[in-house]
């Protein structure tokens, strides 16, 4: 049902599925997958639907029938292609998810800006490169830190926890990657639509995991600069 009524529509746009479009450079990406994804779970489920009551509807025990209908055994054609079609469909998905995903986690050679971000029971630390090792904003749990980004300029982040295990996680942004304690990774991407996002923790860290809570506030370039100078070498 949910696919026919996105078709009738609007054949040209599919739904955005509560996520905003063209807000970063993962969004761009990750967004068209989500919705192939939801589209070929709704044509798998309708048919699915179907299969289950054109039996049940037409094939109905009649009166004076025997009380159980013919048994069909060992249907090869039938089983080679209930084999077959999910496996086209989880080959189709997983070909898309690592397309996608390799264009989300490259690494450009020069990025603009390097923030450094640590997780750590239970608030979020960053660490701006722009501005030298002192430029740090801590948060707390009762005082969620602010994420301060440049609209249009790509930023690359260095994720990295000192307790347990954390997940970097701005939902309008479409995008997550854990903070593990003694491994390093990185991510890059550039936000593209000024506003305030809300980030969270999405990985249980502990007891008061869900006050976890950042900001991501997306500022011009230049109100970015006159921040990055108002930081200085003090922390916030």
């Amino acid at each position: 049902m949910f696919v026919c009524l996105a078709l009738l529509t609007g054949c040209s746009k599919v739904s955005e599925l509560g996520f905003p479009q063209g807000v970063t450079s993962v969004t761009d990406q990750s967004l068209p997958l989500w919705q192939g994804a939801w589209i070929a779970a709704g044509v798998v489920g309708v048919i699915t639907l179907v299969l289950i009551l054109w039996p049940a509807v037409f094939h109905r025990p009649k009166v004076g029938a025997p009380e159980f209908p013919k048994q069909t055994q060992y249907n090869i054609p039938v089983e080679i292609t209930y084999t077959v079609i999910p496996l086209i469909i989880v080959a189709a998905l997983f070909y898309f998810t690592v397309q996608k995903q390799n264009v989300i986690t490259a690494k450009s050679t020069t990025p603009i800006h390097e923030i450094a971000v640590t997780g750590f029971q239970w608030s979020w630390q960053f660490a701006y490169t722009d501005a030298g090792k002192e430029a740090v904003v801590t948060g707390t749990p009762s005082k969620p830190p602010v994420l301060v980004l440049p609209l249009g300029q790509r930023v690359r982040y260095t994720l990295r926890a000192n307790d347990v295990i954390h997940g970097f996680w701005i939902p309008a942004f479409m995008i997550q990657m854990q903070n593990i304690p003694g491994v390093t990774n990185n991510l890059e991407f550039t936000a593209n639509k000024l506003g305030e996002y809300p980030g969270r923790c999405n990985m249980h860290c502990g007891r008061s995991h869900s006050q976890m809570r950042f900001t991501v506030k997306v500022v011009t370039a230049s109100e970015y600069e006159d921040y990055i100078q108002s930081l200085g070498g003090s922390a916030a």
